[in-house]
């Protein structure tokens, strides 16, 4: 079972997609089906050295609003991308781009630059395998959503995420090319635990994790699924010596984030009246996200991975609720009086390298 989407959603994402490559002059787009993909057969190597496809990286869903958004940072870095799509539907809308788009615009990106598509499956480790071979990073970002779920996201789903977070995990450690892997999780993988617990630490970070059992209770199944896909996937990265980072993002925005993508919006927005209440409603914009993802990435060539929390505003006043339910279309309930929040969000481990790249970036 691979990403479930609704038509719309489906439509408006190739519609983002053609925008990305109109705004990327000389980005040459190859679209490949399953059965004509000719697999590089790359040597086995050790994990510590480059490959020879040192600037090829793959990235899951990434005909995804998220995916797009990082698909042409990656570009603008002097990356070449190979997509990964799951469905022959994608493949042919993207093919009808490949034959019929001439990319215009300006834009700094240089003629050497491909992306590459490719139909994998990411319920077998050998098709993920084959689409991950050549590449020496692996960012997945694809979203599970389940259209006939009361909040776009049901329980059998978090099973469904977890399974293809693990498959993901197991074809990038047995795939010799891939050096690192970058997991887009969720600021829910966090802040979702028992406040009866007066043990709990008033910050929120990096350091912290939802408890698995308070979602069950409370049938948050999409912190669930997150949850779990996170936990597994940093299972395996640990047995397998994988280099691993995980993005852990508040409510992604962005223009016209909301009307293509409302399950995920609603899915999240589950239990909303308390992460209010509790000072930890954030949200983050899709370009900020993008760019997370690229430079954590481009520091795990430095150092190490771990996790990292991404938002750029935390909703703090009943003012900021109303703006972001006109946005979203989602009721959110909240009270009226003034009250001190129990909990603080960091994210000052993203912060702390971000700073260091905007740095860098001025001196140049």
């Amino acid at each position: 079972m691979g990403v479930v989407r609704t038509d719309e959603s489906r439509r408006a994402e190739i519609e983002e997609f053609r925008r990305m490559l109109l705004s990327c002059s000389g980005v040459v787009l190859k679209v490949t089906t399953e059965e004509e993909y000719n697999r590089r057969q790359v040597p086995a190597a050790n994990r510590n050295e480059y490959t020879a496809d040192q600037k090829l990286v793959c990235v899951t869903s990434g005909v995804s609003f998220l995916g797009i958004a990082i698909v042409k940072k990656l570009l603008l870095r002097g990356y070449s991308v190979r997509i990964i799509v799951d469905n022959e539907e994608d493949i042919e809308r993207l093919r009808e781009i490949e034959i019929t788009e001439e990319a215009g615009g300006r834009s700094n990106i240089t003629s050497n630059n491909q992306i590459g598509v490719v139909q994998a499956n990411f319920n077998e480790r050998g098709s993920l395998m084959e689409a991950f071979d050549g590449c020496c990073a692996v960012f997945h970002t694809a979203a599970f959503i389940d259209p006939s779920g009361l909040s776009g996201y049901s329980k059998i789903m978090a099973e469904v995420e977890a399974r293809a977070a693990e498959n993901i995990a197991e074809a990038c450690a047995a795939t010799s090319s891939v050096r690192n892997y970058v997991l887009t999780s969720s600021l829910l993988t966090c802040i979702w635990r028992d406040i009866s617990d007066s043990c709990l630490s008033p910050v929120v970070d990096h350091n912290t994790w939802s408890d698995e059992s308070f979602c069950k209770r409370k049938k948050l199944w999409y912190a669930l699924g997150k949850l779990k896909a996170e936990h597994v996937s940093w299972k395996i990265a640990k047995e397998k010596g994988l280099k691993m980072a995980t993005i852990c993002s508040g409510l992604v925005t962005g223009p016209r984030y909301f009307c293509t993508n409302p399950s995920s919006t609603i899915a999240y927005l589950k239990g909303g009246q308390d992460m209010y209440d509790y000072g930890l409603l954030a949200t983050v914009d899709v370009d900020k996200l993008a760019d997370a993802h690229v430079y954590v990435y481009e520091e795990m060539n430095k150092s190490g991975g771990g996790r990292y929390v991404c938002y750029d505003k935390v909703v703090c006043s009943p003012n900021e609720v109303q703006s972001l339910e006109e946005e979203t279309g989602v009721h959110i309930n909240t009270s009226s009086n003034d009250f001190e929040f129990r909990f603080v969000l960091s994210n000052r481990k993203l912060d702390r390298l971000l700073s260091q790249v905007y740095r860098c970036s001025n001196l140049n």
